[in-house]
């Protein structure tokens, strides 16, 4: 018992870590609750399109401001949220599918992202973390920040929850009432743009769309009701990142990549034993 206790407080003694376990609950539980909209209402590939195409964004703020941490943060968030109304416009005023919107917004702003990148060498290195993050580097302002616009997530989802609600589920009743869809769908992709340039820092670019999608996925094999499923995935994405920190510590592997691999072995194992939904469940009904 003791030792297992001094495996939980030993990396509570440098700094770093306990700024990086606050980010990784914060980032896992707000990913999960944004990421719930995305799994029922199938916009996976909007998430990881929005995901890679703020690249240039961080970019352009990395070069302007040589390597500040906040600029980085501002032009990215203005990279994401402009990406994201451009792709709702594209995709409604072109008179085209959503997806084929989606794939020509994301591969012209990654492409315009690696020319960026591959026109000053110097930069390369360095933008890395943010494509596979850098939780262990989070500051003091990067924690506010996190706070600041995960409560304005959380309390915009609270005050539209019901118009949220029923355009996932009922998007025809949700016409009748006349509830303005188009303006709700803009919001909802402000919304997941600004999560995922908060959540930039703990797993990058490259592993966004497992924290959107993972947590939320696993909850739903667990329950049918909303609140409760936004619950879960908000605690089995805080699970993840506060367990994938720690085997990073302990193993030494990319701590962005524990994340997800952590989150991932929780999705499979509910896949597998989920009461009514899990593999072997539902095996054992039908021998």
């Amino acid at each position: 018992m003791t030792q297992f206790w001094h495996l939980l407080s030993d990396p509570l003694a440098y700094a770093f870590m306990v700024r990086s376990l606050i980010a990784a609950i914060l980032v896992g539980g707000l990913c999960a609750v944004v990421g719930t909209y995305i799994v029922l209402r199938g916009m996976a590939f909007f998430g990881d399109a929005l995901a890679h195409a703020i690249l240039p964004g961080v970019a352009i703020g990395y070069i302007v401001s040589g390597g500040t941490a906040s600029a980085v943060f501002w032009w990215a968030l203005l990279t994401a949220i402009l990406t994201a109304i451009g792709i709702g416009t594209l995709s409604r005023g072109a008179q085209i599918k959503e997806d084929t919107a989606i794939g020509i917004v994301f591969a012209g702003m990654f492409a315009l992202g690696i020319a960026l990148i591959s026109s000053v060498r110097s930069y390369a290195v360095d933008l890395t973390h943010f494509l596979f993050g850098d939780v262990l580097g989070i500051t003091r302002n990067d924690l506010w920040l996190i706070t600041l616009f995960g409560a304005l997530i959380i309390i915009t989802i609270i005050l539209f929850y019901k118009e949220f609600l029923l355009l996932s589920f009922d998007p025809i009743l949700a016409a009748t009432l006349r509830i303005p869809a188009h303006l709700l769908d803009y919001l909802l992709f402000i919304l997941i743009a600004i999560t995922i340039v908060v959540s930039l820092q703990t797993v990058g670019i490259a592993l966004m769309l497992a924290m959107l999608v993972t947590p939320p996925a696993t909850a739903y094999l667990l329950t049918r009701r909303l609140p409760t499923m936004m619950m879960l995935a908000a605690l089995l994405g805080a699970f993840a990142g506060v367990t994938g920190l720690y085997l990073s510590f302990y193993i030494s592997i990319a701590s962005g990549a524990a994340i997800v691999l952590v989150s991932t072995v929780l999705f499979l194992i509910t896949f597998l034993l989920a009461p009514r939904r899990g593999w072997l469940w539902r095996r054992r009904q039908q021998s």
